[in-house]
């Protein structure tokens, strides 16, 4: 469970950094997503989470 919270804990980090950082990019970031085909959004979505899985895994072996 501490590795769940953990894991969560670094997500938000790294969104915070974003959202502090480069706020008037979130904006172009939206814009462009609204523009992608729901296909590619799919594709991008399944991608992230297919290497997520393997980032998961590989840390786990280690």
């Amino acid at each position: 469970m501490s590795t769940i919270v953990l894991a969560l804990g670094l997500v938000l980090i790294v969104e915070g950094l974003v959202f502090a950082l480069a706020p008037s990019r979130i904006d172009d970031l939206l814009r462009l997503l609204a523009q992608m085909p729901v296909e590619t959004r799919r594709l991008i979505g399944m991608t992230a989470l297919a290497l997520g899985a393997a980032l998961v895994t590989l840390a786990g072996l280690l």
